[in-house]
C-alpha cells in the first residue's frame, strides 16, 4: 500500500501580517497538521512567536497543532501548552535534562509527546525512551531560522531512527524538519520518515495549496 507522506507546514514562514489568511489557506488545503516553531533566543539565536499566537491559531485552525519547542527548560511550559490549543507538542533532546520525566509530563496532559534532535546529535540516545515517543522530530537544518538548505547527512539518521524504531516495535512517527522540498522528498520518505515540515517550500510557492498537494502525492 502507498504511504502519503504526513504535510506539515510551518507558520514561521507565513504572512504574519496576515496569519488569519495563511490558516485558513491550509484549512482548505490537504496539509495533515500545523507546524508551530516556538523559539526563545536563547536555546536557539531567534525569537519567532509564543502561547497567545498558538491560542489566536487554535481558534483558527480545523488542523492538528504540531508544537515544536525551541526553548530552555521545555518542561516549565508545558501545561500553558496545552492550554492554548497544541495537540503534539515536542521538546529537544539537548534542552531537557530529565527526558523521561518530561516526555510523560506532555502525556499526562493529553497531547502526543515528541523528541527533536539537533543536526550533531546522534539517534543512538533515543534508546531507552523510544517506546514512549509518539514522535521523533529529526532537524535536517540548524534550528532557528527558516529557509535554510537540507543537510544530506539527515538521511543517515532517518534511516538508523527508522531502524530503531522497527527493532523495538515502537509506534513512534519520525518527522524532519529543515529545508524540505518537492527535489528530496522521495529521498526523505525512503529513508524511513513519516512527517515532514515544509515552511518556504509552501508558502514562497505560487499556489501553497497545489504546492502542498504536490508533496503530498510525492
Amino acid at each position: 500500500m502507498e504511504i502519503k507522506p504526513i504535510i506539515a507546514p510551518s507558520l514561521l514562514s507565513a504572512d504574519f501580517g496576515n496569519l488569519k489568511k495563511d490558516v485558513q489557506m491550509l484549512n482548505k488545503s490537504k496539509a495533515d497538521w500545523i507546524h508551530m516553531d516556538i523559539m526563545d533566543g536563547v536555546f536557539v539565536p531567534n525569537i519567532s512567536f509564543g502561547i497567545p499566537v498558538v491560542k489566536a491559531v487554535r481558534q483558527l485552525s480545523e488542523k492538528p497543532l504540531d508544537t515544536h519547542l525551541m526553548i530552555v527548560q521545555p518542561e516549565r511550559y508545558i501545561h500553558a501548552f496545552k492550554e492554548a490549543g497544541a495537540d503534539m507538542l515536542t521538546v529537544h533532546w539537548e534542552a531537557c535534562t530529565h527526558l523521561h520525566r518530561t516526555i510523560y509530563q506532555i502525556k499526562e496532559e493529553g497531547m502526543l509527546a515528541g523528541v527533536a534532535l539537533n543536526p550533531h546529535t546522534p539517534v543512538a540516545g533515543l534508546e531507552d525512551v523510544i517506546n514512549d515517543l509518539d514522535l521523533v522530530l529529526i532537524m535536517s537544518v540548524n534550528p532557528g531560522f527558516g529557509g535554510q538548505k537540507f543537510i544530506p547527512r539527515a538521511l543517515h539518521k532517518i534511516a538508523a531512527l527508522r531502524e530503531m524504531v522497527e527493532r523495538n516495535n515502537a509506534e513512534t512517527l519520525i518527522e524532519v524538519d529543515g529545508g524540505v522540498c518537492r527535489d528530496n522528498l522521495a529521498d526523505i520518505m525512503a529513508a524511513g520518515a513519516d512527517a515532514v515540515v515544509a515552511g518556504n517550500a509552501v508558502f514562497k510557492a505560487e499556489d501553497p495549496k497545489k504546492e502542498i498537494l504536490t508533496l503530498k502525492n510525492i
